[in-house]
This record gives structure tokens, C-alpha cells and sequence, in this order.
């Protein structure tokens, strides 16, 4: 298929949803709409829609770029940190980079008809339970184009409609990827409506996307803290709660103290801005004395800094004095909270109270410290001497994901395309009637 061509739009414009005046509410009809024709849709039709979409991606990259240049100039003029810059900015690179995800997305098995278990029953009906789409899944989240692309693609490959809320940050960016998107998959023979922008504008598209029960089956919050506890408190429409990610790394007393310094600054360093990202660091008192010294080191090479407690304060003037807030804080930024316990019991403890049921690791030779800490750790994912970067849908194996859940109905850990279905009972029989 060639790249696909239409008049530039104007920089700095919003093409959609603003010029349809379209509410919310009507946004969610027309999704429902789609996601019936998108039900049915074969593999092969939407494995073509995906290379369709990473397609047109590449070839209209310049006014994708545009649009980036937009958000980021007035990002700037906002006084946006060269962190949160860094996450909005695009270029040539990054969207050929997601251009590639989702032809990987296409690659991947479809969820959609997988039989989940079946059976015979002694009366003779045949029982399956089978795999179908959600329908229309709402998506809330900050800062990141990228999560665009991705979301609409794991939708589509997973046979939902996608309503999509991105930040206003990045609105100039969304609308061009957007248009992108729908051009593309109405060439695919896809109805446009499977991929929607909603306005970033305000809070109230926010809001109405929350009330729309019946017509969203299901949203998905992907951001801080403060945004999902207010889609999770507020929404009226099914929620999987994902992502804040205050991760720990317990030191053992058993532990490889080398290994245990590698783990905890990749933990810490290998990127600082994601929610599997080691926030804390615990160190069982039998080991504090050998490990911390260059624990801290690697930590002031690496330019992160260290809020501790008094028996870490004391091992180096550089580290800061940990309040019981640092400790509950997810940083996303370089820097560590970092404490001394007295036994795993005490690293256990720690953890509830202040984890988010995220990840969280161990480093440790004891086989038997390793099934204690691994048993009583509520949480997504729990690492043995392993980096909590590794919780990923891509890092696992199962390719795109649409964020970590933290909580434990549906789905819990890396959400991929099998938990962007629900199931359905198939029964078939010969005429059978229940006596």
C-alpha cells in the first residue's frame, strides 16, 4: 500500500474533534457503532489496518512533526521541565520507533475467538468459553504521543473501538497522529471512527467520558497518582486502575552484595521516568555496613540523590534526611528513598505500608528468603534478583501492553491483548431441553 495523502491542515490547528463539535457522549455512539463492525473484523483486515497505520506514520511524519513543534513551544513558554519535554517530544526517530510497534502489534497472536477452556458436558452440550472485545474502551493519560499510537493499535488489534483522552500538553501532537490514524485505518476499510480523539481543552470531556456508562465499556487511566484516584473515584464507568509505581529493592542479609548494587541502579537509573522504576531501597541491617558505602557511591556517580534514613544519613553527608512523605513518594525523577531494616519481616512490613501493589524485588542466595518474600508480597510482579524494570508487557514476552494494572479483578500486571477482552459462553447442543 502506498503512503497515503491529504491536504496539509494548517499548524497549529486542532482537526479533530473540535471542528465536528462533536460531545462526548455522541463521540461514544459513534465508537459503539464501530466496535460492532470491528467485532467481526478478521485478523487479516486489521493486521492490514496496523501496517496501514504505521505506514501513513513514516510518510506524513513532517506534519506529525509540526504539530509536535507546536506543543513544545508552548510547553516551553509554560516553563514545562526538560523532563517532561523529553517524554512530549518527537522526531524523526521516535515515530519511525512507534511506526515499528505497531507493526510488532501486528505480528502478535489475535486474542479475539481464543478458546479459554472447553468441554463436554455429561448431557451432551458443548461448552466453550471464548475470548470477545470489550467494545468501546476509554483511555485517559498524560504527557506521552507515543501512548496514542499504542492505544489505538492494541485497541484495534483487540477488536475495540478507542476513545482516547491524551493531555493538553500534547493536543497539537495527538490531533496530527489522530488524523493520521483515522485516514489510514478508513483506508484499511476500517470504519474511522474505531480510533477517536476526545478534547483535551478542558476537564469536562474528562468528566463526561467518566459518565458515560452504557456507551464505554471499560476506562483505562494511565498517568500520576492524582489522575487515576479521580478516575477511579469518580468514574461511573468500569475502571482498571494502572500504574503509580512506588517499587522497592529489598537487600537481603543473604544477598549478593555486588549483584544487589548492579539490580538497585538499574532499578533506580535505567530509566527514571517509568512506573516499574525502584523508588526504595531496603537493607537489612547485617549487610548495611559492607553495602551501603558503595551503594552510595554508584548512587553519587550515577546522580541520584539519596534521601535516607539516620543510619544511612550518617554514611555520607550528600544523602538527605528521609521524612515518612519520601517514603511513600513515587519520584520519577533521580531520586531514591533508602532505608535500613532490621530483618525480612521488617522489609515486608515496609513494603505494605507504603507499595503500591506494583513491583517489588528481592536480591538474596536464600532460597528460603526468596519464597517468604515472594509469598507475603502483594503485589503485580515480585522480582528475585532480577531489576524492576523488567515488569513490561514487551519485557514478559507478551508484546504491546496498554499499562501495568495494580489491582487484582480482571487483570493484574502488564495488560496485553488478551486483557483488552472479556469472554463469552458458547453452548451448543441438539435440541437439548432442561428437564
Amino acid at each position: 500500500m502506498g503512503p497515503l495523502r491529504h491536504p496539509r491542515r494548517q499548524q497549529g490547528a486542532l482537526p479533530y474533534p473540535k471542528e465536528h463539535g462533536m460531545s462526548v457522549t455522541e463521540q461514544a455512539r459513534r465508537a459503539r457503532t464501530a466496535a460492532e463492525t470491528l467485532a467481526v473484523t478478521t485478523r487479516t483486515t486489521k493486521d492490514a489496518a496496523l501496517h496501514a497505520m504505521a505506514d501513513a506514520l513514516v510518510a506524513r511524519t513532517p506534519e506529525i512533526l509540526a504539530g509536535n513543534a507546536a506543543d513544545l513551544a508552548a510547553g516551553r513558554e509554560a516553563g514545562l521541565s526538560a523532563a517532561v519535554l523529553d517524554r512530549l517530544a518527537l522526531d524523526e526517530d521516535r515515530v519511525a520507533g512507534i511506526a515499528d510497534a505497531l507493526r510488532q502489534m501486528a505480528a502478535l497472536p489475535d486474542p479475539v475467538g481464543e478458546v479459554v477452556r472447553g468441554s463436554t458436558l455429561p448431557n451432551g452440550l458443548e461448552l466453550r468459553q471464548i475470548r470477545v472485545p470489550f467494545g468501546v474502551v476509554g483511555i485517559v493519560y498524560e504527557g506521552r504521543p507515543n501512548v496514542t499510537v499504542d492505544a489505538a493499535g492494541i485497541c484495534l488489534k483487540s477488536g475495540n473501538a478507542a476513545l482516547l483522552r491524551g493531555s493538553s500538553s500534547a493536543a497539537h501532537s495527538n490531533a496530527a497522529l489522530v488524523a493520521v490514524l483515522r485516514d489510514a485505518i478508513t483506508g484499511a476499510g476500517l470504519p474511522a471512527d474505531a480510533v477517536q480523539l476526545l478534547d483535551a481543552s478542558s476537564r469536562d470531556s474528562v468528566k463526561e467520558l467518566m459518565r458515560a456508562r452504557g456507551l464505554v465499556d471499560v476506562l483505562i487511566p494511565r498517568g500520576g497518582a492524582s489522575l487515576i484516584r479521580t478516575v477511579v473515584e469518580e468514574s461511573t464507568v468500569p475502571v482498571i486502575e494502572t500504574g503509580v509505581g512506588n517499587c522497592h529493592v529489598y537487600v537481603d542479609a543473604a544477598a549478593d552484595l555486588s549483584m544487589a548494587v548492579s539490580i538497585a541502579l538499574n532499578a533506580k537509573t535505567q530509566r527514571l521516568s517509568t512506573c516499574n522504576t525502584a523508588e526504595s531501597l531496603l537493607v537489612h541491617a547485617a549487610v548495611a555496613e559492607d553495602f551501603l558505602p558503595a551503594m552510595l557511591a554508584a548512587f553519587a556517580e550515577a546522580g541520584v540523590t539519596v534521601h535516607g534514613s539516620a543510619e544511612v544519613a550518617r554514611l555520607s553527608d550528600a544523602v538527605v534526611p528521609a521524612t515518612d512523605e519520601d517514603f511513600a513518594t513515587e519520584y520519577l525523577s533521580a531520586d531514591i528513598s533508602v532505608a535500613v531494616v532490621d530483618s525480612l519481616d521488617a522489609a515486608v512490613e515496609h513494603i505494605r505500608r507504603y507499595g503500591t501493589g506494583h513491583t517489588e524485588a528481592i536480591v538474596t542466595d536464600s532460597q528460603s528468603a526468596a519464597r517468604e518474600f515472594v509469598a507475603r508480597v502483594d503485589s503485580a510482579a515480585v522480582m528475585v534478583n532480577a531489576s524492576t524494570r523488567f515488569t513490561d508487557g514487551g519485557e514478559f514476552g507478551f508484546g504491546a501492553e496498554i499499562g501495568i494494572s495494580t489491582q487484582k479483578l480482571h487483570a493484574r500486571g502488564p495488560m496485553g491483548l488478551p486483557e483488552l477482552t472479556s469472554t463469552k459462553y458458547v453452548v451448543t447442543g441438539t435440541g437439548h431441553l432442561r428437564p
